[in-house]
């Protein structure tokens, strides 16, 4: 982005959307890879969750959020969102050619290769797996390795609405969960940015006294890809920002978002409300 004159370049500004809550464990990995960018986070809690809804109506609210963040001054958008991204992040791509758009997937690659030929489980919703662009992403990396699928509808809408902790979360990973268990995959997807927030729920539910299992999060791989992408952007000496480095809004609840946010180690970000429209 060219500058003019004497004056600094300014600070990368990256726009990050999910369907609510979940998207705050990419969010923090980007605030501690890009503690110098302004991170502009919309939570579209009013509208979740995302993983059991058609195409058209993932597109439609991850237009709606692209225009917010853009309006907002968003120079890049990260799609922390499994299901928007296998959903809409072409749509995006389509319409706003000019804008940098990070999406995030499941890690089967990285995770079949940490498993040395052992099962590996995959927990995602059902609209992530179901969707062509995981099925693409399966087909080019599984090969004849054993990789179990494990639809987990209900799941993420529980974690958003009655929290990580709470009875009715625990018990559908427990139910999830019981499959990957029984046949002793050593490691394990997370295909859904909420999943981190249950990671101590997820490991109960799936070690054994002979085996820890290894949760692969996606989020850093993000956030060092944001990086990549914005060093062509921006040069490295942008001046620092004097405005809140953590921006968020949601259209849901704020508190419970804070609550979240603060579980991540974003203790400094403030939420506003955002319109559901």
């Amino acid at each position: 982005m060219a500058q003019t004159g004497n004056a600094a370049p300014g600070p990368s500004r990256i726009g990050v959307f999910d369907s609510g809550v979940g998207g705050l464990t990419v969010l923090a990995a980007l605030h501690l890879r890009l503690p110098r960018a302004t991170l502009i986070y919309a939570a579209d809690s009013a509208y979740a969750p995302y993983g059991e809804r058609d195409p058209a109506y993932v597109q439609q609210r991850s237009l709606e959020l692209t225009r917010f963040l853009l309006a907002h001054g968003a120079q890049a958008i990260v799609v922390a969102c499994n299901t928007a991204t296998a959903l809409a992040i072409a749509e995006l791509r389509r319409i706003w050619p000019h804008v940098p758009f990070i999406g995030i997937e499941p890690a089967i690659k990285p995770a079949l290769i940490m498993t040395h030929g052992r099962p590996v489980g995959v927990l995602a919703t059902p609209a992530t797996l179901s969707s062509p662009r995981f099925q693409a992403l399966l087909q080019a990396h599984a090969g004849r390795a054993e990789v179990l699928i494990q639809p987990c509808p209900g799941l993420a809408e529980a974690i958003e609405t009655r929290g990580p902790e709470s009875v009715e979360t625990t018990t559908l990973v427990r139910r999830f969960c019981a499959p990957l268990r029984k046949a002793d995959c050593a490691t394990v997807v997370l295909g859904c940015t909420h999943y981190p927030l249950i990671a101590k729920a997820l490991h109960d539910a799936l070690d054994t006294p002979a085996r820890l299992v290894n949760l692969v999060d996606p989020a850093h791989a993000v956030a060092a890809q944001t990086e990549r992408i914005l060093s062509t952007l921006l040069p490295a000496n942008a001046a620092p920002t004097q405005e809140r480095t953590l921006q968020a809004w949601t259209n849901g609840d704020p508190i419970a978002l804070e609550r979240i946010a603060k579980a991540c180690g974003l203790d400094d970000m403030i939420v506003h409300p955002m319109p559901a429209t």
